[in-house]
């Protein structure tokens, strides 16, 4: 536990916090809606500090998904309890929605793992790692300073003098831009697109970025969703990689899953303004693979998140035409 950052005190020994647009005002015991930051007689404490519910080291770097960034490689995977979202479909709603057991983990504990396994650096994931605010920055800071990379998977809400404090830190985001519409943000996940919008630009500039959207049938899967969203990601740089993930039931939400023709035309509308377009949760052939927007050479081909083969790249140029790909190596 740990004195949180960015809060007000107020009269009567109530506090708000401040990390995010929910901006949580909270008497004395009164945890936030994320379940990482609480009251305690008149102070906002970060009760997740250095507690997380998940460890994994065997994450290939692509199941975040991030394609761009050094493909192939593993990566350490951790996660706090808890997220400043409410989405009935999540898929993680098991340590995102409730308290469950955690287990003690310290910035030590996450480079001496990564040494050992061999492992590129940190992913901070599966939940929402934003609301570990005071545990990223002193856990990045470690991280960064032992050479190795910090990776944020993350909804991208945040206020902007913590985001502006964090993102130097980052080496890589996956976004998860849930939808274009801000009536979809507040009505179905609690949310403020206006936040993620403004982590998405702000992260481009400091660190490599790849964004995902989750289509969800009948919620934000029309033509107009699709498009006006690929319009969005096209005119803030269209060599951005962009993820189309099929949904699945879960939690509170049992719409059917996404029918195979939607990807496929959330897929093709996409290629035909952005260099990079993936596929995800359902296997349509080629949509998982790199092909260099210059030329259509193949750049990478990927079978399954453990099959990754660099096939077509001269450095980070495509071998035949010399194209510049958007890519960390």
């Amino acid at each position: 536990m740990k004195e949180a950052l960015y809060y007000e005190k107020l009269e009567n020994n109530r506090v708000r916090c401040m990390l995010c647009f929910h901006k949580c005002l909270l008497v004395p015991g009164k945890t936030g809606l994320c379940l990482g930051r609480k009251n305690i007689d008149g102070k906002l404490y970060a009760v997740n500090y250095g507690l997380t519910t998940s460890l994994s080291t065997s994450d290939p770097i692509e199941k975040k998904p991030l394609y761009h960034f050094y493909p192939g490689k593993g990566i350490l995977s951790i996660a706090p309890n808890g997220c400043n979202l409410k989405c009935p479909f999540c898929q993680n709603a098991e340590i995102s929605q409730m308290e469950i057991p955690t287990r003690k983990i310290t910035p030590e504990d996450l480079i001496s793992l990564c040494r050992k396994n061999n492992l590129i650096g940190v992913a901070y994931t599966y939940s929402e790692p934003l609301i570990w605010y005071e545990f990223l920055l002193d856990a990045g800071t470690a991280v960064k300073n032992a050479g190795l990379k910090n990776v944020l998977v993350t909804n991208g809400i945040i206020e902007e003098e913590p985001a502006k404090q964090i993102l130097p830190l980052i080496d890589a985001l996956n976004i998860d831009i849930k939808s274009i519409r801000e009536d979809f943000y507040k009505k179905i996940v609690k949310g403020d697109l206006a936040s993620v919008q403004r982590t998405i630009r702000m992260a481009h500039k400091t660190s490599h970025i790849e964004l995902t959207n989750l289509l969800i049938t009948g919620l934000n899967d029309s033509d107009e969703d699709i498009i006006d969203l690929i319009d969005w990601v096209y005119n803030l740089d269209k060599s951005i990689p962009l993820h189309f993930s099929r949904y699945f039931p879960h939690y509170k939400m049992d719409n059917p899953p996404t029918p195979e023709e939607r990807l496929e035309f959330a897929y093709k509308q996409a290629k035909e303004k952005l260099d990079y377009v993936y596929v995800g949760n359902i296997h349509i052939p080629d949509t998982d693979a790199t092909y260099c927007p210059e030329c259509g050479n193949l750049i990478i081909e990927r079978n399954g998140f453990y099959g990754v083969t660099i096939v077509g790249m001269d450095g980070k140029k495509c071998n035949k035409c010399k194209k510049e790909i958007n890519i960390v190596l």
